[in-house]
């Protein structure tokens, strides 16, 4: 029977569930009486039983030993509890102590902290307040320039605002030191006073380099620093003495400078008859009956006068003692350029000077600069009525300058005025470029002042062109005229000048337009002269081809005044082909023209049968002396080389595209069964003989 059945069976017996152990199992499956097993078990668990007391009866000596020893360890024991206990409170009374010592030690290191903080704080405050003797010797006897003297004097001005601060906080202590202090500051205070002025006196010396005082000053700030702080009396004292000696010697040196500066000024000056449309008159001397005739070649052409706005720029200023001796005399804008670059010169410096020493900025920098440069820059604007520094100038200070204002104000010579203008615009960025501003209401009035007499000078010259009687001032000749030549060098010159900066531009855009219809207009009038169509042709060609080549070298090649003459003397160009072309071969151009306009229409074509045959043998009989006559006459009509083999390529171009025409117009059917079209010439000999007139190409 399996083990599964054996369970079942167990079940179904109803055998407890102590009864149920493995043996019981095992007995059960041999078919053993558990009564008899039962009895067996006792009877074993019995033997088992004496063995053991007989066992026991045998160690009873060692038990008794065992027990013997179990109870002197108790006893040993219970010592050591004892003793443990013992250990215990003695451990808990030192842990008592222990908390009891941290508490002191953490008392005594706040109490250290707080006498280090104290012993710090208290250290500082008499190291402040304590003066020592080495530092009221350095200021009593020590030079204000050596480097202890400004040391202790650091130290001094840190010592006088503690001690003051103290006395706000009625420290007792200050009653101590403050004396001390006063006197120190009161000696300190007399000798600043003394080295300032003395180096401001030394600028008044004659032939003194100012700028070697200023240095120094800039070198010892500090001491104008620290009467500020505590003296400004003393310091306004040292501000007005130097305001006052710095601005006479700006004006004092201004004032000699430009006097004996324009001296040197060129007597040829432009006057009122040196406009475009002026004629060219021969000026007689008072006391010779020999013509005397001006240089006018820098009156409408700017020429080198320009390099005053390139490599003079920031050139050294001009020597007027120097320059005497040679004897050369100078144009106004090269006086004007040196003027204002030694205006910006040493605007620019006592600026930064004034802002550096005194601590000044912004408006109170203004303020103190127009107090130094004031009177000098009124010299420079004289005839600026608008500008608040005119007051400055007295009749002296006008008589001294007389040159320039006369100059200025009464001047013909616009290019000069032009410089003089882009002068200024240069000058003030370089001004702005080194962070100075105070000189911009000057740079405003000399161009408030230049600007309205540049543009009468303009609209006077415009005027004069307008007013020009051709009549007058024809000389009949088809080569380029002296005003269109005025006008080119004129016109390039100011266009040259008014491209190479940033200027108002539109402003002199403007007045160069109407210069240049005026220009055109006065050119058609002085054409018209002429009778024939071909030689004013001729006369505008040259005058425009003039004004063109004047133009592209001293302008851009693409400027608006270059292509407009270009248009023009294309223009002009293409209709002096058409005329030239016409004594020698207009039959065959009108033929041409004629025919093309009919089209194909071969009753009219019919009609011209004969009129081709004289066509045909006139021109065999005349084309090469036509050719050479046509050569001659542009030869001698066009003084420009340049000009004259473009035209003379422009002709002949024409020539052969209506000798092609005419042989295409005879290929059609209607001509084809002419006998005279044997007789033409081919196209390509006639290419030949072309070429020979067209060396250049």
């Amino acid at each position: 029977m399996s083990e599964e059945s054996n369970k079942k069976g167990d079940k179904s017996l109803g055998i407890p569930k102590e009864l149920q152990s493995h043996a019981i199992q095992e007995a059960l499956q041999k078919g053993i009486d558990l009564r008899q097993y039962s009895l067996s078990i006792e009877e074993e668990l019995k033997k088992v039983e004496n063995a053991s007391i007989q066992d026991y009866i045998k160690e009873s000596h060692n038990i008794a030993n065992l027990h013997n020893q179990i109870s002197a360890c108790d006893d040993i024991l219970q010592r050591m509890e004892e003793m443990l206990r013992g250990f215990q409170s003695d451990l808990g009374s030192i842990s008592g102590e222990i908390a009891t010592l941290q508490q002191h030690s953490v008392s005594m290191n706040v109490q250290l902290k707080n006498r280090q903080a104290i012993r710090g704080q208290l250290s500082q405050f008499i190291d402040e307040m304590i003066v020592p003797e080495n530092m009221i010797r350095t200021i009593l006897d020590c030079p204000v320039t050596e480097t202890d003297f400004q040391e202790q004097l650091l130290i001094l001005d840190q010592k006088i605002a503690f001690v003051k601060e103290q006395s706000f906080r009625e420290a007792r202590s200050v009653q101590d030191v403050r004396d001390v202090l006063e006197n120190l500051k009161i000696k300190v205070l007399s000798k600043i006073r003394e080295f300032l002025l003395q180096k401001i006196y030394q600028m008044r010396k004659p032939m003194t380099n100012y700028q070697m005082p200023q240095n120094a000053m800039l070198k010892h700030k500090y001491f104008y620093q620290f009467l500020m702080s505590h003296e400004r009396e003393i310091a306004k004292e040292v501000r007005d003495e130097y305001v006052e000696t710095m601005s006479k010697i700006y004006f004092c040196y201004f004032k000699t400078y430009m006097s004996r500066l324009m001296k040197l000024m060129t007597e040829e000056v432009a006057t009122k008859e040196d406009l475009l449309g002026a004629e060219e008159t021969v000026r007689f001397s008072l006391f010779s009956t020999k013509p005397s005739m001006r240089n006018k070649s820098t009156v409408f052409t700017i020429g080198q006068r320009a390099e005053v706005l390139t490599s003079e720029l920031e050139a050294p200023i001009m020597v007027p003692h120097t320059s005497q001796q040679t004897g050369k005399k100078y144009p106004f804008e090269t006086l004007f350029r040196s003027e204002q670059f030694a205006l910006v010169d040493n605007g620019c410096r006592e600026y930064l000077f004034l802002s550096e020493f005194f601590m000044v900025q912004d408006n109170h920098a203004m303020d103190l600069f127009n107090s130094v440069m004031g009177r000098t820059i009124s010299l420079f604007q004289v005839g600026c009525h608008s500008s608040p520094l005119h007051a400055y100038v007295d009749v002296a200070m006008k008589i001294s300058i007389r040159q320039m204002e006369t100059f200025v104000l009464e001047s013909w010579d616009s290019l000069s005025l032009f410089l003089c203008i882009h002068l200024i615009h240069r000058y003030r960025l370089l001004c702005h470029k080194r962070a100075v501003p105070a000189l911009d209401h000057h740079w405003d009035a000399l161009l408030k002042l230049l600007w309205p007499h540049f543009e009468q000078i303009l609209m006077l010259n415009l005027q004069s062109l307008h007013d020009c009687d051709p009549h007058k001032i024809a000389e009949y000749d088809i080569h380029p005229h002296y005003i269109s030549r005025r006008y080119a060098e004129y016109s390039s010159s100011l266009c040259s000048l008014n491209d190479s900066f940033p200027t108002d531009n539109s402003r002199v855009d403007k007045l160069l337009l109407l210069l240049q219809t005026e220009m055109q207009n006065l050119l058609l009038k002085m054409a018209a002269v002429f009778r024939d169509r071909k030689h004013q042709l001729m006369f505008l060609i040259n005058n425009y081809d003039m004004m063109l080549s004047i133009s592209v070298e001293r302008t851009r090649e693409d400027s608006k005044e270059s292509e407009s003459f270009r248009e023009k003397l294309n223009a002009l160009s293409n209709e002096y082909v058409e005329l030239l072309l016409q004594p020698h071969f207009g039959g065959l151009l009108q033929f041409v023209q004629d025919l093309e306009a009919l089209g194909e229409d071969n009753t009219t074509m019919k009609a011209q049968e004969m009129k081709v045959v004289t066509l045909v043998k006139a021109f065999n009989a005349s084309w090469k002396k036509s050719l050479d006559d046509i050569d001659t006459e542009v030869k001698t009509s066009f003084p420009n080389f340049k000009n004259g083999n473009n035209i003379l390529q422009a002709t002949l171009t024409q020539f052969v595209q209506y000798y092609h025409r005419f042989q295409k117009i005879l290929s059609l059917p209607s001509f084809k069964t002419l006998p005279v079209r044997s007789e033409l010439i081919n196209i390509h000999q006639l290419m030949v003989e072309v070429k020979k007139y067209k060396p250049a190409f």
